[in-house]
């Protein structure tokens, strides 16, 4: 067997998001036949680690040669397009805003669930919660180890339910106010972002502050963001307020991975029956209604609130909610996986380079 013969079969697997085969798309980077070793070693172009879809692309390709006799040996890298020296967060393969457009809709605990979700799957994650003004995601995962400092002046974040943490919560006293004008505030994130050690990271979740400010502005301008998810809750006032905040990301042509609805319905202890609370739908609607993905309604549930004042967050529990939390992470890490992909497609494609090479 030889490199032409693996790339035929490997026409059969197709990307179920792109709609086309994976050698048509130029999603196969490399393909070395090691006769002596009996073994097939394919490098593809896969950007979302434990993502569901790419990892059943990975079984595809495996499964097109299983006949062969070979043994499978796949790893998945897509090239950075920054330089090196220019590349603020060197390891990181994937970064994720979690952003709304007001307060009080739960943005942070779809953060805390997200990258606790994404570190269940197996991946490896940070969790930067860059909300200065209102920090509380070392509460909602119960972390009482502060950053250690470094000799070099680096910190090294604490770590809680496998995911490395860094928030502006450390830094300051517990009830002390965080009053900044935004020059302070850019300062500040830029240089969290450059002196923290994150480390190799399949995925760093940023929990954004509410609205449109200069926090926001100093995300987009700074790291390099593979999507942002917008969460609203089902009520007109709350979705008129995400719809600002695709508008700032549509500005900074920011892929916005979907959108999430939280406080769907509240399901009644007592009569087990259902209450739109918030009203119903209008998350849904509104990601219909901009041609984006709906990553998941999550309901209004009093456990959600108890896990984050509790510091641990309800994905690892089970029923209804936690299965919705669950159901969000996949989605979205497969939403993450089609920008990666279709950008890596895309950049063979402006190159000329053809599938084989």
């Amino acid at each position: 067997m030889n490199d032409e013969a693996v790339r035929e079969r490997l026409r059969s697997v197709t990307d179920p998001d792109l709609g086309d085969d994976i050698v048509s798309l130029g999603l196969v980077n490399a393909v070395d036949v090691d006769e002596d070793a009996g073994t097939v070693r394919i490098s593809l172009a896969l950007g979302a680690p434990y993502s569901p879809s790419e990892t059943e692309i990975a079984s595809d390709v495996r499964e097109a040669l299983s006949d062969t006799g070979y043994e499978v040996d796949l790893t998945a890298r897509i090239p950075s397009e920054v330089d090196a020296d220019e590349d603020v967060l060197p390891g990181v393969e994937n970064v994720i805003a979690v952003a709304s457009g007001k307060g009080g809709v739960g943005k942070s605990t779809v953060a805390v669930n997200l990258a606790a979700g994404l570190s269940e799957l197996g991946a490896r994650v940070g969790l930067f919660d860059a909300d200065v003004y209102g920090p509380n995601v070392p509460r909602m995962v119960g972390a009482d180890e502060a950053p250690q400092a470094t000799g070099e002046d680096t910190i090294i974040p604490p770590e809680k339910y496998g995911v490395k943490l860094m928030s502006m919560a450390f830094l300051v006293g517990e009830d002390d106010p965080v009053i900044w004008r935004g020059p302070m505030v850019h300062q500040l994130l830029t240089q969290l972002v450059e002196d923290v050690e994150w480390g190799d990271l399949d995925y760093l979740v940023l929990d954004l502050p509410p609205g449109t400010g200069d926090t926001q502005l100093t995300v987009l301008q700074t790291l390099p963001l593979t999507g942002a998810v917008i969460v609203t809750t089902p009520q007109d006032v709350a979705v008129d307020d995400a719809r600002k905040g695709l508008e700032m990301f549509g500005k900074h042509d920011t892929n916005v991975l979907g959108i999430v609805e939280n406080m769907a319905s509240f399901r009644c202890p007592d009569c087990g029956s259902t209450h739109d609370i918030f009203g119903a739908g209008g998350g849904e609607a509104f990601a219909a209604e901009n041609d984006l993905p709906f990553l998941g309604s999550i309901p209004l549930d009093p456990s959600v609130r108890d896990g984050g004042d509790g510091g641990e967050p309800i994905v690892f529990d089970d029923g209804d909610t936690a299965d919705a939390f669950r159901v969000t992470t996949e989605t979205t890490a497969d939403m993450a996986g089609v920008v990666r992909r279709r950008e890596a497609s895309r950049r063979n494609a402006s190159a000329g380079r053809p599938p084989q090479e």
